[in-house]
């Protein structure tokens, strides 16, 4: 007589980790899609927040601490980006980055313990969170399309982590590259692909852009770097033995874990309508093929 298997604790945490996520999802994102909509400096001051707190579970991860000293040239560089950003000067707020990222790099050399390694992390995590500022920040600057393509590029990799990881799990099959993550799988990354295409073809149906195929295929390319920014982080995390960069979003585990994808996403959106568009329409240059 064949029983049929039992299900383990690792079920029951699943499940659970399942619900815990589903439910701070339901409240952040209409939180995020509101200060989103209402835009300006409420928006700004959000992303520079986020930034910051990606700097901070950056910093931690490749220290092992919390050291201030780290943190203060790149929160300084976030100030001063969030300022300029909101007076209309992006060229500068990239550039308050950039020297940001080279105080940093100069403060983790001279710290007491002197690990060279340190130097190219520390400023490497002022540029992480610097473009995890600038690009949301550039997108929604546009003024007539900047809500569309911030939604536009939130909903291409939302339904791409949510494809993802409901087409893995169900599918199964190889992974997509165990060395770095034990969870995904190619079948997950063709799913979230599916989704995040869906999600882009969505938002540009619904505002009224007729260019469906063109979004389409922007879509199906920041589905793809959301991806590609969600490996990078599983790459840092396993380089320096973590699981989550931190535990501030239940179920999520840190910012990084949960904005990895929206950051690379939104900083290529970013640059392919500045390239476009300039930076003074950088939605259009996005938005309108």
């Amino acid at each position: 007589m064949t029983t049929a298997p039992r299900r383990g604790a690792g079920d029951s945490d699943a499940r659970h980790n399942l619900v815990v996520r589903a439910a701070s999802a339901a409240v952040l994102a209409p939180v995020v899609l509101a200060i989103a909509y209402v835009g300006g400096w409420a928006f700004l001051s959000l992303c520079a927040l986020a930034a910051a707190g990606m700097l901070w579970e950056w910093m931690h991860l490749v220290a092992g601490r919390t050291d201030l000293r780290l943190l203060a040239p790149g929160w300084a560089a976030l100030a001063a980006a969030l300022i300029l950003a909101g007076m209309g000067h992006p060229a500068a707020a990239a550039a308050a980055v950039a020297l940001g990222a080279l105080a940093g790099g100069l403060v983790a050399f001279a710290a007491p313990q002197r690990r060279v390694a340190l130097v190219g992390w520390a400023g490497g995590g002022v540029v992480y969170a610097g473009i995890g500022f600038l690009g949301p920040a550039l997108l929604r600057s546009d003024e007539q399309l900047g809500f569309e393509a911030f939604l536009f590029v939130a909903l291409s990799v939302w339904m791409t982590d949510i494809l993802a990881f409901f087409v893995g799990r169900g599918w199964g099959g190889p992974l997509l590259w165990p060395r770095v993550t034990p969870n995904k799988t190619w079948s997950g990354a063709i799913g979230g692909l599916a989704g995040g295409v869906a999600g882009g073809i969505a938002v540009a149906y619904a505002s009224g852009n007729g260019r469906l195929a063109s979004l389409a295929v922007m879509a199906l390319v920041l589905s793809l770097l959301a991806q590609v920014g969600d490996l990078f982080e599983s790459a840092v995390k396993r380089r320096f033995g973590a699981k989550d960069a931190g535990r501030i979003i239940p179920g999520h585990g840190g910012l990084m874990d949960r904005l990895d994808g929206f950051l690379f996403a939104a900083a290529a959106a970013a640059v392919i309508g500045i390239a476009r568009g300039g930076t003074g329409a950088v939605a259009h240059g996005l938005l309108l093929w």
